[in-house]
């Protein structure tokens, strides 16, 4: 027969799985069908065409996977030119060489429009296209390399890898390399004789409209991207402005650290909240669906299969056989190994991932002891644990003591065997001998008392 314990887990934890994969289905699924619908929609029967592709916002990894779909309808589709419109302050480094390597690659030639601003990552973003066009109220540069603070990263190392990829970026497509480099360290003296000027030691070059035109950094000024299309001489071809679906605006959000992070310390709190203090329901919801937002985001851009959401849910199974399955630790430790592999996997950097998850997990901890201190006459030991009393309030009456009966005499009102019954004064007695047998209607002496037990012996 099951145990209470065990009888307890088994209805708890299939109605756990079963919620937790359908509501990775029902995210997964109809919005993923959505956007591989949206991503084989391009209008392949325009013929030579421009695409209007949109690079706002930060540069992370939900961009770039945006910037990847785009690139490939444009190819399809076999465009003539692909525009960006660049307004953005930057971003992370990596989705930005990532970015810059897509545009190298495309077979469709790009012209970068920079619309406000080309900051940081935007400005590598602009120096890998073929040619680019400025608003003049537009900027371009501040390069240097900074942390999650905002703050000068000051590695010789990651300084001069980053001058080179931006120098090679601009020469690349005929621009003075000397120039990216000053918008790159602050150690850099620069003499910038396009421009008649010399960046000192601890500037960081910021380029206007008008500099970066007299600097070889612009080909041309407009105002917006239908005069770039003028000047380029492809005002009569069919424009295709693309824009994220709806799914990929989940997925930028979804995927930016601070969001995934919370994402993760939501989703562990609230499926340990509702195993440990189940009933509630709310928490075991909320954590499912922010741990189906996480995979869902991550799987939307790109970074994430199938296989990391399986290895996931095994995890969880893994740990909740656990609590009831005796296994020394193995199911435990396999179950974290699988649940944090499952969540790194669908993640694009590894080292952010587990930084996330690293964070996630103490955060999460605090809640779950707090949550389990303020509802602990709830919590999942209370269903091992007799709680009941036995009051006199509700009818139980203890048993009454019989220390008083030690050295008293009695009268055996039936054998001894080694039980019977005496009689002490006018009260009836059960009691005990040591072994021995004492016949009916012998006196007997009792010797101890242990609670309700009374020892006698035969008085010669």
């Amino acid at each position: 027969m099951p145990s209470i314990r065990m009888k307890y887990w088994l209805t708890r934890v299939p109605l756990m799985l079963m919620l937790a994969v359908m509501m990775a289905a029902a995210l997964v699924v109809p919005l993923t069908a959505a956007a591989a619908s949206e991503s084989t929609s391009s209008p392949a029967a325009n013929g030579p065409a421009v695409y209007v592709i949109p690079v706002e916002q930060t540069i992370e990894s939900g961009l770039q996977a945006f910037l990847e779909r785009s690139y490939k309808e444009a190819e399809e589709a076999q465009a003539e030119r692909v525009i960006l419109v660049i307004n953005t302050l930057g971003g992370r480094v990596d989705s930005a060489d990532e970015i810059g390597n897509l545009i190298r690659s495309s077979s469709v030639p790009t012209v970068a429009y920079v619309q406000n601003n080309a900051i940081s990552a935007g400005a590598y973003i602009a120096l890998n296209a073929k040619q680019i066009v400025m608003n003049p109220a537009g900027s371009i540069g501040s390069a240097a390399v900074v942390d999650a603070a905002g703050t000068l990263i000051d590695n010789p190392k990651t300084i001069s890898y980053w001058s080179q990829k931006m120098s090679t970026a601009a020469e690349m497509n005929g621009r003075d390399g000397s120039i990216a480099i000053a918008m790159v360290n602050p150690d850099a003296v620069v003499e910038i004789e396009s421009l008649n000027v010399t960046k000192e030691k601890g500037e960081i070059l910021t380029l206007s409209a008008q500099d970066a035109l007299k600097a070889g950094y612009a080909e041309h000024l407009a105002d917006s991207v239908d005069e770039t299309l003028m000047w380029l001489g492809l005002d009569q071809r069919t424009v295709i402005e693309l824009k994220p679906s709806p799914a990929e605006q989940i997925a930028r959000w979804v995927t930016s650290p601070v969001i995934m992070t919370l994402l993760l310390i939501i989703g562990i709190a609230g499926v340990a909240i509702e195993l440990i203090v189940p009933g509630f329901g709310l928490p075991g919801i909320l954590g499912i669906v922010s741990f189906g937002l996480y995979f869902f985001g991550h799987y939307i851009a790109g970074f994430a299969g199938m296989e990391s959401v399986v290895l996931f849910v095994v995890g969880i199974a893994l740990l909740v056989i656990e609590l009831f399955v005796p296994s020394f630790g193995i199911l435990g430790i396999l179950g974290i190994t699988s649940l944090v592999s499952g969540v790194v996997m669908a993640a694009y950097d590894t080292s952010d991932a587990l930084t996330s998850l690293l964070i996630a997990f103490v955060i999460a901890a605090v809640i779950v002891i707090i949550f389990t201190v303020i509802f602990k006459k709830r919590g999942v030991w209370n269903k091992f644990i007799l709680s009941d009393r036995l009051t006199n309030e509700e009818g139980y009456v203890p048993a009454a003591s019989k220390e008083m009966l030690l050295g008293k005499l009695g009268i055996t009102l039936t054998p001894l065997r080694p039980s019977g019954t005496i009689e002490i004064g006018d009260e009836r007695v059960d009691v005990v001998t040591s072994g021995e047998f004492v016949g009916n209607g012998k006196q007997v002496k009792v010797i101890k008392v242990e609670g309700t037990r009374v020892v006698v012996r035969e008085v010669e």
